[in-house]
């Protein structure tokens, strides 16, 4: 039988992904199918990239367990996968006694949560940590940090990958039907595959998967976020992370640092229906900016670089009141099924527990033989805007590519651009790309490398203009030769 797998994942983003690495540790056959044309182009890229400290969840739940123990092991799965991590700490910002109460029970929970070294410090001691900020006092949380979202997601797929995982990108799941020897048959577009367990990690897919799985009855609503992203000549001006004091179901529009230096204000949150759309209105953009000012005022239209947003999958139920994560296995509905259904923040943080929780799970019902080849170590893309001057001399007289630079923002090499193109996953957008690299993520947003980048992957994956695409499907970024297209007018005129 063709196409045939031990366990076959519904979605490749933070959490299916991790999955896929901590299967591969044992003695299974594995594949991803993921709709996207990358591993991370949905929630799992379109976040805040912040590593919670566990504190804002409800004592007892998954969401404060899970991140809880995904905070504690991020600089192990940082020294492993070589992606970037900071445990820069974490503020919450207060200025009421209303406010001062609140900060008291977060913290009080976060204790409870397990929680390290949370402490309510002082107006001076806040200007200490961050000079800019405007408050009277905070809660702050010392091993909160920040994350590279992109290559967090794409460093756990390509070690899962090189563990012998089979990720499949563009194969959107239509169908699932279980036959009477047990055996799942997963229909795409591209065919059918077949598995013995399926893992539903399909993100805001998550209820569809599900209701396909005969496990029906979850409502799973969208929450929209709005980002900013600053120059990083802001970068300096902010050390850590900068929140409201929080709600009880949303932490408030903040301000982030970025492992690269940049500064992200958002998001807001929107209830919406349509999980395809990401357009940010210019309304919400000046309520970002007005409502993240009154935190800290150092925010300018000059400095805008670009604008995005990203949606989260809550599970809910019938009152619209947010629940916890839900990993389950239904034996009476659907045997040998690990269903993910809401899977929303902190998933980022919490993907490698969560990851294992599952496969708990599946080991209560089925013996797992380790893989004795497991391999944990990624090794990523060097970046020679980061090396000494000695180092990147020894890179380009190594690779002669070192020594031209193709993205000037954000200094990246041909040699760097040419190993994200030959990528282990395939993935051949342009997009893609730039998330392996950060071309076109500098002031510029591309205005200088895109189509030099764009030339490099039809020279190097034989591909045609007008096959080169942007992101998803149809983002084709050249659609013909315009003298073409002017002879065609005429010729219809």
């Amino acid at each position: 039988m063709e196409r045939q797998y031990d366990v076959l994942i519904i979605g490749g983003g933070v959490v299916g992904s991790a999955i896929a690495r901590e299967m591969s540790r044992y003695q299974l056959k594995i594949g991803v199918l993921e709709k996207n044309l990358d591993v991370c182009y949905e929630t799992s890229g379109r976040n805040s990239g912040v590593v919670h400290g566990g504190f804002a969840y409800d004592c007892g739940s998954l969401k404060a367990r899970l991140c809880v123990e995904g905070n504690q092991m991020m600089d192990q799965l940082s020294k492993e996968l070589g992606f970037r991590f900071i445990r820069c700490g974490k503020v919450l910002v207060g200025n009421t006694k209303e406010d001062m109460e609140t900060l008291e029970r977060t913290l009080k929970q976060g204790e409870k949560n397990g929680t390290k070294g949370l402490v309510i410090i002082d107006k001076e001691e806040l200007h200490r940590l961050v000079p800019a900020v405007v408050g009277e006092f905070a809660m702050f949380s010392p091993n909160s940090g920040i994350v590279d979202p992109f290559n967090y997601t794409i460093a756990l797929a390509e070690n899962a990958h090189d563990n012998g995982v089979d990720y499949y990108l563009d194969h959107e799941v239509t169908g699932i039907k279980r036959g009477q020897d047990g055996i799942y048959a997963i229909e795409t577009p591209k065919g059918t595959f077949y598995t013995r367990w399926v893992v539903n990690s399909a993100g805001l897919g998550c209820g569809k998967i599900s209701d396909m799985l005969g496990i029906r009855g979850y409502k799973v609503i969208g929450s929209k976020g709005d980002y900013i992203i600053l120059d990083k000549r802001t970068g300096p001006l902010l050390p850590m992370p900068v929140y409201p004091v929080p709600s009880n179901t949303y932490m408030g529009i903040h301000v982030t640092n970025t492992t690269d230096g940049n500064v992200i204000i958002g998001p807001n949150a929107e209830t919406v229906t349509d999980f395809s759309y990401y357009g940010v209105p210019q309304r919400n953009m000046d309520y970002l900016a007005e409502s993240a000012s009154k935190l800290w005022p150092c925010i300018r239209k000059g400095d805008y670089i670009r604008n995005y947003s990203g949606i989260l999958p809550k599970w809910v139920d019938d009152e619209g009141v947010i629940q916890d994560f839900k990993i389950e296995i239904r034996d009476d509905l659907a045997p040998c099924a690990i269903n993910l259904v809401g899977i929303e923040s902190p998933g980022l943080t919490a993907a490698v527990p969560i990851a294992r929780y599952a496969i708990s799970l599946m080991k209560e019902r089925e013996e797992l033989k380790p893989n004795l080849d497991f391999n944990p170590v990624r090794t990523g893309i060097i970046r020679f805007a980061e090396q000494t001057k000695e180092e990147q001399a020894r890179l380009i007289q190594e690779n002669p590519d070192y020594g031209e630079v193709i993205c000037r923002c954000e200094k990246v090499t041909k040699a760097e651009l040419l190993q994200a193109i030959h990528n282990p996953l395939g993935v051949d957008t342009m997009v893609g790309i730039k998330y392996r690299t950060r071309a076109m993520m500098g002031r510029c947003q591309g205005g200088y490398c895109q189509m030099r980048m764009e030339h490099m992957i039809e020279e190097e994956l034989g591909k045609k203009e007008t096959q080169v695409r942007y992101a998803r499907q149809g983002s084709q970024v050249l659609f013909g030769k315009v003298r073409e297209a002017e002879e065609i007018c005429q010729e219809v005129q």
